[in-house]
């Protein structure tokens, strides 16, 4: 206990400095593009070398971690693409708070530079800040006070700025998470991955499935003057969409997980409008829960096409297993333990539709749960903006469940 009101006096009486760095901090690694597309639209982004160029801020990290003297590895699979680790204590057991360095591009409707933070009204704006740059930027902060305070952990604390999130090459390999995971630089025993929202009062224990299918319509070419000596492959596949629409997926209910999505990401068919296409593709996104399989779902989607007078093909492009973690675990016991004394809250369990970092750490077998500060309306749009008091909660939080983990 001695250590956890060290912490809160901390926090309490340091309020202006920490916020003072939070935000210098936040400001340098908003500024570095780190915007992570695929290769073909790099000549949209003049900024871009490569597609997310993380080490931009892991030079930003690292610096900030030679000053605290704490030890930390850069591990690098695609140059100019690089994860920062930092180790605070040398013993295990290890809690990693991992955030990703990459953001999606800026889009449009941005009121000011969405590269140069902002703040207005408790709110700090600009690309990242929530998603996920405000929260590596709060873990950060977490790291100070432990150094600080000169907290003696008997486990180790892991800090991850960690590449290659947001967007993968159908096919590359992971420069991020996998990489790191595959090669055993990183195998924590609890990890929090601060990327869901929540405002703080929900814990993401579940995540569905990710389906990526791609249904080829097989037709025949003709001339569009006469279309009746052709076999038109969009006509074709706009019939099955149209039933696919209706599709309702066996499925067994899931306390935490809603019912599965379906949806028609993609449709590209036809090179004129004077030719009769003989090809029409399309790519779904389909989100199932633990009941289900991708190749169950591919079943059944075969079978309503054959409903629908043509040919089809079917590809599964990229898929992704749901998971899900005891809501009673230790991990989530102490975020919630915690948020009582530290916000007055207890925040509840509930699942995703989306995936993050979290996914691939149980599939990996290590407890890791979604856990944030920030509004799970404010990711990936125009003026992003996070709550700078939250980003301050979340280091406290962080920080206290790192010493109930840990030991002290």
């Amino acid at each position: 206990m001695m250590a956890k009101n060290l912490l809160n006096e901390y926090f309490k009486k340091n309020e202006k400095s920490i916020t003072e760095y939070l935000l210098r901090i936040l400001s340098d690694v908003v500024k570095e593009k780190t915007v992570n597309v695929e290769k073909g639209r790099l000549n949209e982004f003049p900024y871009l070398k490569i597609p997310g160029q993380e080490s931009l801020v892991s030079k930003i990290v690292i610096r900030e971690l030679q000053a605290m003297n704490v030890r930390y590895e850069e591990r690098t699979l695609v140059e100019g693409r690089s994860n920062v680790l930092a180790m605070y204590g040398d013993e295990n057991p290890s809690l990693l708070v991992a955030s990703h360095s990459d953001v999606v591009p800026p889009g449009d409707g941005w009121t000011r530079d969405p590269f140069t933070t902002y703040v207005q009204n408790g709110l700090v704006y600009g690309r990242g800040v929530i998603d996920d740059k405000g929260p590596l930027v709060s873990s950060m902060c977490a790291l100070k006070a432990l150094t600080d305070l000169n907290i003696k952990l008997k486990g180790t604390f892991i800090l991850g700025a960690i590449a290659s999130e947001e967007y993968r090459e159908p096919g590359e390999e992971d420069a991020g998470l996998d990489f790191l995971i595959k090669n055993k630089f990183l195998n924590p025993k609890y990890a929090i991955i601060p990327d869901v929202g929540g405002n703080m009062q929900m814990i993401d224990v579940a995540e569905k499935g990710r389906l990526q299918l791609k249904i080829t319509a097989i037709g025949k070419q003709a001339h569009g003057s006469t279309p009746d000596k052709g076999v038109n492959a969009v006509s074709m596949m706009s019939r099955l969409l149209l039933k696919l629409e209706e599709l309702k997926m066996k499925y067994s209910e899931h306390k935490f997980l809603d019912k599965p999505t379906l949806n028609i990401g993609i449709v590209r068919g036809g090179s004129a409008a004077n030719i009769v296409p003989a090809k029409c593709e399309a790519t779904l996104d389909i989100r199932y829960l633990p009941s289900q399989s991708a190749e169950g779902i591919l079943k059944e989607i075969q079978e309503i096409s054959k409903s629908v007078n043509g040919t089809f093909d079917f590809e599964i492009v990229a898929k992704s297993l749901p998971h899900e973690v005891d809501p009673a675990n230790i991990l989530v016991k102490s975020i919630q333990e915690n948020a009582k004394v530290i916000m007055g809250t207890t925040p509840k369990p509930f699942g995703l539709g989306g995936g993050t970092f979290a996914k691939s750490f149980n599939l990996s077998g290590i407890v890791a749960v979604g856990y944030g500060p920030g509004d799970d309306t404010a990711f990936h749009v125009a003026d992003e903006y996070i709550e700078i008091k939250q980003l301050l909660t979340f280091a406290h939080m962080i920080s206290a469940v790192a010493i109930d983990l840990l030991g002290s």
